[in-house]
């Protein structure tokens, strides 16, 4: 038997009277899920444990089989696994994003902040702003370290777990009453401004007409991670493939296997068939008996209120992933499991996590089921199935 997690981040949503009161997943055009559904369980899944942030970074613990309360220690921990930092147990890890906020010549505590990804900006570019950061901030405390697009790295030297705000939780709201109250990572930001909105990179990029890079964005503190090994969880040999460093690093901690994929960035035109493909190959030519698919695209276009593209992401979710995964895994003749779901919503409405439970899919090759259900938020609810600890979930994947 093959073991399959497709995880379209942020997938789930609420009804919006723009399509006639549908979810963006129930508006979709996702013929492929729409025919497994008729065969699979159906239900919702609380990944999100009471009085913890709605995050992909607790979420995606618990769709693994992690309770986020006994192993959840910081998101910017996790990424920095993925990035091949070996953190000392009195180092403190902070996600640097590069986000945009307003040019006006306001003081930097009364800016807006308009994109938490800097129009998604790519590496190539985000590792030059970095550069430049370094040389100004870089220093036996402060050391900074390139990640993937506008998700970095900030490794402080016997620092402390202080409050800090996701930027994505604050999109279009003046930034003063988010700062840090550390007054070394507030005077950072402020500087950083600066330093980047009339950087090269920025000239170019606002000549395009696309979105300044120019800001830092502290937030994720948290202190070295310590993942219980998954095979030994399971008894299962995993692989993950995903674009974002959160996701690379719980598979390092965890003892999984990442594979890169060339062409997936976790944008809307990422390598979805090149993805699916690398699961399909693990699993039949590599000895995995377990692959996790994380697509990023859906949580992005929440995050940009982006309802059509929201919408598009998870129809190439459907017709480049779970598709293409179904028909190799049929052809090749073997037996096994795949469950569908989001870690997390992140509403058009908010353009952020919220703590709602989310619908999940589970198929079997083997024993298919008869089913009149969709796979949909109220369906979902409406199936009578919840699974209230959320990193529990994978027992039904794996259970004999």
């Amino acid at each position: 038997m093959k073991y399959v997690i497709v995880l379209g981040d942020g997938m789930a949503d609420e009804p919006i009277e723009k399509i006639g009161g549908l979810t963006p997943l129930q508006k979709a055009v996702t013929p492929t899920m729409d025919m497994l559904a008729a065969k699979s369980e159906i239900g919702l899944a609380h990944t999100i444990p009471e009085g913890m942030s709605p995050g992909s970074d607790t979420a995606n613990l618990a769709v693994l089989g992690y309770n986020p309360k006994k192993y959840y220690t910081g998101r910017s921990p996790l990424e920095a696994l993925s990035i091949g930092v070996d953190m000392k147990t009195t180092d403190i890890a902070l996600r640097a994003n590069i986000v945009t906020v307003s040019e006006d010549d306001l003081p930097y505590e009364e800016k807006t902040i308009i994109d938490h990804s800097s129009g998604e900006i790519t590496t190539a570019e985000a590792a030059q702003l970095l550069e430049a950061i370094k040389e100004v901030f870089d220093n036996e405390t402060y050391k900074f370290y390139v990640g993937t697009s506008y998700r970095h790295l900030t490794i402080w030297d016997k620092g402390e777990v202080v409050p800090l705000t996701p930027p994505h939780d604050v999109l279009g709201q003046v930034v003063g009453q988010y700062l840090p109250a550390d007054e070394k990572l507030k005077e950072m930001m402020v500087k950083s401004y600066d330093i980047l909105n009339n950087h090269p990179v920025n000239i170019e990029r606002a000549k395009k007409g696309l979105n300044k890079a120019n800001s830092l964005w502290f937030w994720g503190a948290g202190t070295r991670p310590a993942l219980d090994n998954f095979e030994e969880l399971h008894n299962k040999k995993g692989v993950m493939i995903s674009a974002v460093d959160l996701l690379k690093g719980i598979a390092v901690g965890a003892g999984m296997r990442n594979i890169i994929v060339e062409g997936a960035d976790g944008t809307l035109h990422t390598n979805y068939e090149g993805k699916a493909m690398a699961a399909v190959n693990a699993l039949l030519n590599e000895g995995a008996d377990f692959a996790y698919i994380h697509v990023e695209a859906p949580d992005e276009m929440g995050h940009q209120g982006g309802l059509d593209n929201k919408i598009k992401a998870i129809e190439y979710l459907d017709g480049k992933v779970i598709k293409v995964v179904k028909d190799e895994l049929d052809k090749a003749g073997v037996e096994y499991r795949m469950l569908i779901m989001p870690d997390h919503p992140t509403p058009i409405r908010c353009r952020t996590h919220t703590s709602s439970p989310v619908p999940y899919m589970l198929y079997d090759s083997v024993k298919e089921l008869n089913s009149n259900l969709k796979y949909n938020e109220a369906d979902a609810k409406a199936s009578g199935n919840y699974t209230e600890e959320g990193y529990t979930v994978i027992n039904k994947l794996f259970e004999e």
